[in-house]
């Protein structure tokens, strides 16, 4: 029989949850009263930190390493998985997953190689198809799924061709998921953050003030995004009040382009 906690302490799993949006989404969700299973790669001590800042909002919090590009791993990740649930929780099933996990490359077209090619292909598009494809028997019915895109499948930037193509698919993929997972209650959107302030691509927005400078023109609210700003957006649609949005595309760039 499949053990369900039917949202009486609903669990979220975040890929790449320990830095960045991941880890401002995993904090507002535990301030919102959900428990959290988010991956690494590689940025143990970071993840450890999380886990034991999420304890003292007085949430439970477990951190496993997952490299999201390496499909053949995804089995022993996922059977790593049930065995968390079952000894910490007691269940088989996550209420919400957020597909947050991305590496950036920034290369122009014409330069563009074919190993930076499979690596994008790898993390943002194949290995998100595969990986909620195999962790579908452990959400619950009437759970949630958001993907993370980018602002880049809206407006174009030089150098960003490969990277928004993989968003663009995804896009794509959320509401082909919406409209099949819809007869388990599932409901599926897209989240796409404008220029953020973090790590990502070797920090370029945050590190570089010309660049952070021209951002802030071209949005309407005067400046680059913040990890916060996109953790909340993707709390709130993760949230179990805001489950008949769904199939949508949400942009959270604070007006950039418009």
């Amino acid at each position: 029989m499949t053990k369900t906690n039917n949202f009486s302490t609903p669990i979220a799993l975040i890929t790449g949850g320990s830095r960045g949006l991941g880890k401002s989404a995993a904090l507002h969700l535990a301030q919102q009263g959900v428990d959290i299973v988010f991956t690494y790669q590689q940025q143990k001590e970071a993840a450890q930190a999380l886990v034991e800042e999420i304890q003292q909002i007085g949430r439970k919090a477990v951190a496993l390493q997952l490299d999201v590009g390496n499909i053949a791993s995804f089995p022993s990740f996922i059977q790593n998985l049930r065995e968390v649930l079952n000894t910490q929780w007691h269940t088989d099933q996550i209420a919400m997953l957020l597909n947050n996990a991305g590496v950036g490359v920034h290369q122009p077209f014409a330069e563009f190689n074919e190993t930076q090619f499979d690596l994008l292909m790898n993390v943002h598009l194949k290995g998100v198809f595969f990986f909620t494809q195999q962790l579908l028997p452990l959400i619950q019915d009437g759970g949630r799924i958001l993907n993370v895109s980018s602002g880049l499948t809206r407006f174009s930037l030089p150098g960003y061709s490969a990277y928004a193509a993989m968003k663009g698919a995804v896009e794509v993929l959320t509401r082909y998921w919406a409209k099949e997972l819809g007869n388990r209650g599932i409901s599926v959107n897209v989240l796409a953050p404008g220029a953020i302030e973090t790590d990502f691509g070797h920090g370029a927005v945050r590190d570089n003030p010309q660049l952070k400078q021209f951002i802030a023109n071209q949005t309407a609210l005067g400046r680059a995004g913040l990890p916060e700003d996109i953790g909340a957006v993707a709390a709130a649609l993760l949230a179990r009040d805001t489950m008949w949005i769904n199939g949508q595309r949400i942009e959270a760039s604070g007006g950039m382009f418009l």
